[in-house]
């Protein structure tokens, strides 16, 4: 099986899905937006593509031209009904390519912090982060889109998570994170981190505190939704 990976910034990778998908069988290749054109033939061949977190607006197409293309590619994927999962900016171009508005939130959301799952989650693929902390790093939010089913939310972010159909599901947070591997976040970072008035110490060891099991959780999360969608057994 082969997955696809938009990647927007060199650090932020799959992070810890890239055990599970290798442990599942999947070959995967990245694709670096902005450097890399897209071969729509060879994405839309792929089982699985996963477009990851950056720290642009996909309102700024104008100044990142390319973001309107990668729009585009991930609604046809969509309409095609092909399983396609966003995490942070890749959430927000799910909700783009679905029609949905895309704007900056009350306020940077950066912290550990724990989901409060919606009723329709609670005992789906998402209740495996019920009980522990998750990385949340964007100062963008957007609107549910039309048909759009929310799965989750913070009292700063109430579109933390939904799916759309049977295969597409955006997460406006870091589930691929392992807390105790973010210093390249927070050297790459920096100037935002400083921006926002954010405590980097305090971060850092928030997110070393039960690394293993907020790690453990992500990947159990992945494992249930790639056979929620039939790709796994």
């Amino acid at each position: 099986m082969q997955c696809i990976a938009i990647r927007h910034l060199q650090f932020e990778d799959l992070g810890i899905f890239a055990e599970v998908l290798i442990e599942q069988g999947f070959d995967i290749t990245y694709i670096d937006a902005g450097m890399a054109q897209f071969d729509l033939s060879t994405c839309h061949a792929a089982d699985l593509v996963i477009i990851l977190g950056g720290p642009i607006g996909v309102y700024e197409a104008s100044i990142y031209p390319w973001l309107t293309t990668e729009i585009e590619y991930v609604a046809q994927r969509i309409r095609q009904n092909l399983p396609v999962l966003g995490i942070c900016l890749g959430a927000q171009i799910i909700a783009a390519a679905l029609g949905a508005a895309v704007y900056p939130g009350k306020a940077k959301e950066i912290a550990w912090s724990p989901l409060q799952l919606a009723q329709a989650a609670e005992n789906s693929f998402l209740s495996a982060l019920a009980h522990v902390d998750v990385l949340h790093w964007h100062g963008d939010t957007f609107d549910l889109p039309l048909g759009a089913t929310l799965l989750a939310s913070t009292a700063l972010t109430p579109h933390q998570a939904f799916s759309y159909g049977a295969h597409t599901l955006a997460l406006q947070f870091h589930a691929e994170a392992h807390g105790d591997k973010m210093e390249p976040w927070l050297i790459g970072h920096t100037v935002e981190l400083h921006l926002a008035g954010v405590d980097i110490p305090k971060l850092r060891a928030n997110g070393k505190h039960n690394a293993l099991s907020k790690a453990s959780a992500g990947k159990n999360m992945l494992r249930q939704w790639l056979r929620q969608i039939g790709l796994t057994e």
